[in-house]
């Protein structure tokens, strides 16, 4: 395994990030605990949640991502030391639909509801401190979820970002969390909390969770620069595109038990662009005698920006294949024929 700095921390952590999604509902508690187990002993230390989780979101299977995570720590509770803990706090419910059951809709990025959710997330983990604490999506309207243009709202109420990161700075000076970063956020956001704790000597951000994948890159376009510069760095998720990028759904197949087969909901990186594009890179792969994911995996584990890749997976050999990524350096000339490809469909799936 390789590892990086989370920031300007002295934490590292492992290029592979184990993500935790589909526990709770594609994956059972015993699965998780597999996982946990596989991918600790391939030397990932850094794994993600969120107290949204498992996705889709519903009331009957909130938290119990979180759940599975604290039932595997109260049996290896040497391991937690070792491990970085990373969860988020959900954001509005008016800006991700079917999350109204999460504290009643109640979800602002105020004192109470931040307060309730790291509570509520630390006792479903079973631990005393979360090592990495992330705000799911932002407080105001803006460009997420697929939304690649920007469309102002005026006159919108929003929990100022300085009072949001006031709160998180007394949760890390209280020791129940030990670092912050975002999710889903723009280049404005991430600027914003940097200068803001700059400012006023704040908790300083250490990462941004943003989507990118070949199908959707946006995040070169503003925040890789600032990523850079700022220590910030990516946590990518969704590095396969749901699963498209192994090339499963080509050809309109539809797998049993795959989340695009099961919930239709998940219709992002199935335009006639991101299916050509998907095809042309799944070819590229088999024509150098590689596997598709691990292709699109070690894409982004070389990217200088990154700086860990979250990975999911509903069985183990999906798990093998995917951490097995880290060992594929991609050539040049691999690199240069990708790039022609996302000239040809840059961005389909934002």
């Amino acid at each position: 395994m390789q590892y990086k700095k989370l920031g300007t921390t002295e934490i590292e952590v492992s290029i592979i990030a184990l993500g935790t999604m589909t526990w709770g509902e594609q994956n059972t508690e015993q699965e998780a605990h597999a996982q946990l187990d596989y991918a600790i002993d391939q030397g990932v230390n850094f794994i993600d949640a969120a107290e949204l989780y498992p996705v889709p979101p519903k009331p009957e299977t909130q938290g119990l991502t979180e759940s599975y995570i604290g039932t595997w720590l109260a049996q290896k509770s040497q391991q937690r030391d070792k491990l970085v803990i990373a969860s988020k706090v959900a954001g509005p419910s008016a800006a991700n639909g079917g999350t109204d059951h999460i504290r009643e809709g109640k979800s602002r990025h105020n004192r109470a509801n931040i307060e309730q959710a790291l509570h509520d997330s630390l006792k479903r983990l079973k631990t005393d401190y979360i090592d990495l604490y992330q705000l799911h999506w932002p407080d105001r309207t803006t460009n997420f979820f697929g939304q690649l243009g920007y469309h102002h709202v005026e006159d919108e109420y929003t929990v100022p970002i300085l009072e949001t990161l006031t709160v998180l700075d007394d949760l890390v000076k209280a020791g129940k969390i030990r670092h912050i970063g975002l999710s889903n956020e723009t280049p404005w956001g991430v600027t914003q909390f940097l200068h803001l704790a700059e400012k006023h000597n704040l908790a300083r951000i250490v990462s941004i969770q943003n989507p990118y994948n070949l199908l959707n890159r946006s995040f070169e376009i503003g925040n890789a620069e600032i990523a850079i510069r700022e220590k910030v760095g990516l946590l990518a998720y969704s590095p396969l595109a749901f699963g498209h990028l192994t090339g499963k759904y080509l050809n309109g197949a539809l797998p049993e038990g795959a989340r695009i087969t099961k919930w239709q909901r998940f219709g992002r990186y199935k335009s006639e662009n991101a299916v050509k594009a998907t095809q042309l890179y799944v070819d590229l792969a088999k024509a150098h005698h590689l596997d598709p994911a691990q292709l699109a995996l070690a894409y982004i584990n070389q990217q200088r920006f990154v700086t860990s890749n979250i990975i999911g997976a509903t069985n183990l050999e999906q798990l093998k294949t995917n951490i097995d990524s880290i060992h594929l350096h991609l050539s040049e000339d691999i690199l240069s024929k990708i790039e022609k490809i996302h000239q040809q469909y840059p961005n389909p799936s934002p």
